[in-house]
């Protein structure tokens, strides 16, 4: 595969304002990995060559892309579990070896490896050609994603595998490019910008996708079908009652256990709280009503009517989980609903002014 392919731009436009970083000095090196993926240990193949490292990064929303090498062959380890990251690498030319279940797994251009550097040991060697397109992804990011499409947060059985996706003709792949051709104009943007938190939510949608592929995880009846009845049941009455919320106590009552052993069951199946489910349920709701609102009715109402009284906090989490505030999805909705036209219903009613036809 082309460099282009993947990367069609010069590194500094590819990545808007960063400009495109190189460096013979190991101590700066280190530097930037540290803070762009995390810190781990880096021993050079050839003791005695020297770096010519390529490194620049720019935000996708909370994701950290970039373009990378060493400039010299390198065996890198010790990854630091404690920053809760996980590393997307895109292999754009050379090839990397990477420590995978089984046996060392091999991606050269055009091909694509994930870890969870948060939930399993690591290793790679990286050949003196190498070029890479990474992304550095918060875990919680990616769970949060996985919670909000598929209904749970996959468990270890997802998170601790190594695998080897994509190819010079994926759809990921493809998806890169578009990053790729994002960052310039992303590079303005604040992180929680609308189109920011939309790619950021595409890639890890489409990453949870090839992933479980690969690794042989079912997204679908996985985790979800296993459940036990009463977190269905659970889950059910809170999606109908949302508006009412009630209390965990009363929904664990109503199926037939108790609050801990219906918490225990949603955080065995679904990676999250009762309370999470529900609040999240809650906001969903709210946010359709506000996007479906031409009455004129204000945030502040239509909130009240689901029951929030502190503003700030609603802001906030709503914030959290949309990338903008009930204002804006209300103001959008507005501008995308047209005004309906009003006919008489009886025979001598008179149409608004505005209204009638000439």
């Amino acid at each position: 595969m082309r460099e282009d392919a993947i990367n069609p731009f010069s590194p500094s436009e590819a990545f808007g304002d960063a400009r495109a970083g190189r460096s013979a000095n190991w101590d700066e090196i280190e530097e930037f990995c540290s803070t762009t993926y995390m810190p781990y240990r880096v021993r050079p193949l050839d003791r005695l060559a020297k770096p010519d490292a390529i490194m620049t990064a720019s935000p996708l929303g909370r994701i950290t892309v970039s373009r990378f090498a060493y400039g010299t062959g390198v065996y890198l380890n010790k990854f630091d579990p404690e920053t809760g990251r996980i590393l997307v690498l895109n292999t754009i030319k050379g090839a990397l070896n990477h420590h995978c279940d089984a046996a060392p797994a091999t991606t050269s251009s055009g091909e694509s490896f994930v870890v969870d550097c948060s939930r399993t040991d690591y290793w790679l060697e990286a050949d003196p050609a190498h070029l890479q397109f990474n992304l550095t992804v918060p875990h919680d990011v990616v769970a949060d994603v996985a919670a909000k499409w598929f209904g749970f947060v996959p468990d270890d059985a997802l998170w601790t595998r190594k695998v080897k996706f994509g190819g010079p003709q994926s759809r990921w792949i493809a998806l890169m490019g578009y990053v790729s051709r994002s960052l310039a104009e992303l590079a303005k943007m604040s992180p929680d910008a609308p189109l920011a938190r939309h790619l950021e939510e595409t890639v890890c949608l489409d990453l949870l996708q090839e992933w479980a592929g690969a690794a042989g995880v079912s997204l679908a009846s996985g985790s979800r079908s296993a459940a036990p009845y009463y977190v269905r049941q659970a889950e059910e009455l809170m999606t109908a009652e949302a508006r009412e919320a009630p209390t965990i106590g009363q929904i664990a009552r109503r199926v037939g256990v108790s609050a801990r052993s219906l918490s225990e069951g949603f955080r065995r199946f679904r990676g999250i709280t009762p309370r999470e489910f529900l609040a999240a349920q809650r906001l969903e709701r709210l946010r359709a009503e506000l996007e479906a609102e031409t009455a004129g009715r204000t945030v502040t109402e239509i909130a009240a009517g689901w029951g929030f009284a502190n503003k700030g906090a609603l802001a906030a989490a709503y914030r959290a989980r949309f990338g903008e505030l009930p204002s804006q999805t209300l103001m959008r909705g507005r501008h995308a609903t047209p005004p309906r036209r009003q006919f008489a219903s009886e025979p001598g009613q008179r149409l608004p002014k505005a209204d009638r036809q000439t």
